[in-house]
């Protein structure tokens, strides 16, 4: 298979004979051999030049990702009892970092004295391959891509208002007289100009029209016990608020599905010790933390 990489990447049997260092009437051979095995014809050759055919092309992808796994594991096979070092770059949203990844973080470091951490806690995705990033938490529906999730619980989206505010403009019922009550919006949980509801009643869809928009969830938080409207929210984010009576919950029986929460990471699961002792130690952390929810 490594034969027939460098021939399919070389587009030549003298090129893959040199990069190899084997004779090329050994690289022929061993191409000859994977296609009569194969019963497929790879490759297509001329006195001048040599080609992929349709079925070469594919087994020159696929045959990559498999020498890529076989280095891996031989390089994880090799790490496996070392001792985590280097660095290590990790994202989270804003307050979900403080409250639930720095923890995780601060014992990491104490554990393994020779790995830095470069913490990034911002109320936007962010690209992990792009970035650089290691390992992220990610709440909310995963996009399709490449990287590999870890389920570790889910938590609520919640409507909330201060007590006073309640007092002055009343509790809203129903998901449709939140048009009359001031609005506000948290651009990392309820971007949009709609809100959707589900629940106990049918689904529901209500154009909001915020009179105050922010792009820090923490924000909306403050605004929130400040008395100036209603928000949506995810639950921990209001945690502490709701413990100290400085805000309520309202519409519960409206609440959507509860939102996934997933630990995603660019590295297979035979990745570098230092992300797999991080992944271990955060999802171990993170399946126990109180403020997270997991289904029945």
């Amino acid at each position: 298979m490594r034969v027939f990489v460098a021939v399919g990447e070389q587009e030549s049997f003298s090129g893959a004979s040199r990069r190899l260092e084997l004779s090329p009437a050994a690289v022929t051979r061993a191409v000859s051999a994977l296609e009569a095995r194969l019963g497929v014809t790879l490759l297509l050759r001329t006195t001048r030049n040599v080609r992929l055919t349709e079925a070469g092309r594919r087994y020159l992808d696929n045959s990559r990702e498999i020498l890529a796994s076989i280095e891996e594991a031989g390089r994880a096979a090799a790490d496996v009892n070392a001792a985590p070092k280097g660095r290590l770059s990790v994202a989270a949203s804003v307050l979900y970092g403080k409250s639930f990844v720095v923890p995780c973080v601060v014992e990491y470091l104490r554990r393994y004295p020779e790995v830095e951490v470069l913490a990034h806690f911002l109320d936007h995705n962010v690209n992990l391959v792009d970035e650089g990033i290691d390992v992220a938490v990610k709440i909310g529906p995963l996009p399709d891509s490449s990287l590999k999730a870890m389920r570790v619980g889910q938590v609520r989206r919640v409507l909330c208002a201060s007590p006073e505010y309640l007092a002055t403009h009343g509790v809203p019922r129903h998901p449709g007289e939140l048009q009359r009550h001031t609005v506000i919006a948290a651009a990392g949980v309820s971007p949009g100009a709609e809100w959707k509801f589900g629940g106990a009643g049918e689904p529901t869809t209500v154009r909001m029209k915020p009179r105050l928009t922010v792009t820090s969830n923490d924000a909306a938080v403050e605004a929130v016990i400040a008395g100036l409207g209603i928000s949506r929210l995810l639950c921990y984010q209001v945690a502490a608020g709701l413990a100290e009576g400085r805000l309520r919950i309202i519409l519960a029986d409206y609440e959507e599905a509860p939102w996934p929460v997933h630990i995603l990471h660019r590295h297979g699961t035979l990745g570098s010790s230092k992300v797999r002792h991080f992944i271990d130690l955060l999802a171990a952390s993170l399946r126990a933390h109180p403020g997270m929810q997991h289904r029945a």
